[in-house]
């Protein structure tokens, strides 16, 4: 029997931006890292959110409040209002579960659900999402410059300038293409 090979996640440091990650390239080739339910449930567990199991329904509500998050920071990133549907679905996904943050010997915080579901663990994404959106951290949420990408991400950096999801796939990527068309450019002048 053959192991399906899926695409490798992109990790963030933010949880819910990383979680919008899941899906990538979202004006372009649309590249879904969770396509089926074990996948999500493999990235719960990368996050420190491991769960017993996850169904289609599941995979589904998940996907539903990742689309959530993701037309909330758009908005934010381009000063709009928050789209009501993407608000009720991240409170709704918030206070479903439970879960409570606890303080680690190393004094890093740790989330420990009630049950280990995938309701449980998806308010713990739905709370940091609602930290990101409410403004309370340092920092930024801006999208990606990739026209293809368009991505959530927080930007953290010391004036708030960074431009890519990830700079070593989009970042990289449109600076090769911009190379590559000055390049072009170049040869047709001489010509």
């Amino acid at each position: 029997m053959a192991v399906a090979q899926f695409p490798e996640f992109r990790l963030g440091k933010v949880l819910a931006t990383s979680f919008t990650g899941t899906l990538s390239e979202r004006y372009g080739e649309a590249l879904e890292r969770i396509p089926v339910p074990s996948r999500l449930a493999d990235w719960l567990e990368i996050h420190g959110l491991a769960v017993d199991f996850c169904s289609h329904s599941q995979l589904d509500h998940a996907r539903e409040l990742r689309e959530s998050i993701h037309a909330a920071a758009t908005a934010v990133a381009n000063q709009d209002p928050l789209p009501s549907s993407a608000v009720q679905v991240i409170n709704d996904c918030s206070i479903q579960g439970r879960a409570s943050a606890i303080l680690t010997p190393e004094g890093k915080r740790e989330w420990r659900l009630a049950s280990a579901s995938v309701e449980d663990a998806l308010s713990v994404v739905a709370a940091d999402a609602i930290s990101l959106l409410a403004g309370e951290r340092e920092g930024k949420i801006s999208l990606c410059a990739s026209p293809t990408c368009r991505a959530a991400f927080f930007d953290t950096s010391r004036g708030h300038t960074r431009r890519w999801c990830d700079m070593n796939t989009c970042g990289n990527r449109e600076k090769k293409a911009r190379f590559l068309a000055n390049k072009r450019n170049r040869s047709s002048l001489s010509d």
